[in-house]
């Protein structure tokens, strides 16, 4: 490859900060990288580079945010310093199904200080609420808590037993007929305890297993280049 040397003399020094103008480009590619801007800039010369890692001092983004390993509304990569913005959509799992060879499970995760999972619904002239198949296995039977919220009429609602973890059966002391809405709780007993608080200045300072978890600006996972391995 050709090597172009700058002569002091070569071009006058115009160092100003000038706004960038132009139309908008609504594809995506990689920003060149310049060189000289030299009219007469060699023609053996390296061609221009790709900016691929890029480094600035502060970030703006006045529209979306993409990234060609994105899912479920998180972002991986790694991002060092602070990003001053949101990222749109919701924080899911998507894993094997943990009883049915060639399914899977994808959970919507709500905000917690443990790895819980939720079921709700509404009870109906029964008394008895069957919980998922798939909680066989995924969750901790002892962990599991039900709220009621009782419809019409007061009711005495209470949790006479839960069986097996697969089962919950529902009492009303006063005889009346069930109408309720319920929302059921347990924790996951496939993952680690989850540790909400840790010293440390990033997720990697997390003193349990990263490779647990997806966080959005960090990532544990093992992944092909440009791909997702799931």
């Amino acid at each position: 490859m050709a090597q172009f040397i700058f002569d002091d003399n070569f071009r006058s020094a115009d160092c100003a900060d000038r706004t960038v103008k132009g139309i908008p480009s609504g594809k995506f590619d990689y920003v060149v990288k310049s060189l000289t801007g030299d009219a007469d800039y060699p023609a053996g010369a390296c061609s221009p580079y790709l900016h691929y890692n890029i480094r600035v001092s502060n970030l703006r983004a006045d529209a979306q945010i993409f990234s060609p390993n994105y899912r479920g509304g998180n972002f991986y990569g790694n991002f060092y310093g602070t990003l001053n913005g949101y990222a749109t959509g919701n924080k899911a799992f998507d894993i094997p199904h943990p009883n049915k060879e060639g399914w899977r499970l994808r959970h919507i995760c709500l905000e917690g200080p443990e790895n819980a999972v939720f079921f709700r619904g509404r009870l109906t002239n029964s008394n008895v609420i069957e919980l998922p198949d798939y909680w066989t296995g995924f969750i901790d039977p002892e962990s599991i808590t039900v709220s009621l919220t009782q419809i019409g009429y007061s009711q005495d609602l209470i949790v006479e037993k839960i069986e097996w973890g697969k089962k919950i059966n529902i009492k009303s002391t006063n005889g009346a007929n069930i109408d309720c809405y319920y929302l059921i709780h347990a924790v996951r007993k496939d993952v680690e305890t989850l540790i909400p608080e840790y010293q440390g200045k990033t997720p990697a300072d997390y003193p349990g297993n990263n490779n647990q978890y997806s966080v959005a600006g960090y990532h544990y996972d093992v992944r092909a280049q440009g791909d997702i391995q799931l």
